[in-house]
């Protein structure tokens, strides 16, 4: 049974080790004074899950997905009866009607991966679209959290390959705090009342 995955992880390798190398040329570059900046790390996936507006942005998503899935898995169960006719029918059909429904098994086994891809293109996108304003208020929340006690870098953990950290250099428990309790989030314009 042909079972897709929420998109987040494929493009993100080779930012890894871009993100990586950069760590440490800026470190070598730095050299002394680099060992006295302050780094921090932050866990940006983890904090989307355990943020409210990124439980309902995973929700939706989750609805999307399973959605796609079972029209994938109708697809593929149809697929698989015409590939159990085949076999049964092999004998019986000329050599012509044979290679009739051969091909057309082939043509929709081969649609079948298409739906798929397109599926796994739409799916990153919708991720892309419900996560976009969540991770710029989360990029606000730690620009302010990094000026203000002085954090010369906050790297995301996943994306640059840290292995580990200490506890106090992680960063990911007090962006879901500030996040959650509103903390950079867009200040409503106030409409002027008008008189008649």
């Amino acid at each position: 049974m042909t079972t897709f995955r929420l998109p987040h992880r494929g493009a993100r390798r080779a930012r890894r080790g871009l993100l990586a190398m950069g760590t440490l040329l800026l470190t070598c570059v730095c050299g002394s004074a680099a060992a006295q900046s302050r780094i921090a790390v932050v866990d940006i996936q983890r904090a989307i899950n355990e943020t409210e507006d990124g439980r309902k942005a995973k929700a939706q998503l989750k609805k999307l997905f399973n959605k796609r899935q079972k029209v994938l898995d109708k697809k593929q169960k149809a697929i698989k009866s015409m590939k159990e006719e085949l076999e049964k029918q092999k004998d019986v059909l000329s050599k012509t009607a044979l290679q009739k429904r051969l091909e057309g098994y082939q043509k929709a086994a081969v649609e079948l991966q298409g739906v798929y891809v397109e599926y796994q293109r739409e799916l990153a996108a919708k991720e892309a679209e419900l996560t976009k304003g969540i991770i710029e208020r989360m990029r606000g929340i730690l620009r302010r959290i990094g000026q203000s006690q002085g954090y010369a870098l906050i790297v995301e953990r996943n994306e640059a390959g840290v292995m580990w950290v200490p506890s106090n250099l992680d960063l990911t428990d007090m962006l879901i705090q500030r996040y959650n309790s509103g903390k950079g989030r867009p200040k409503k314009k106030r409409r002027s009342k008008k008189t008649k």
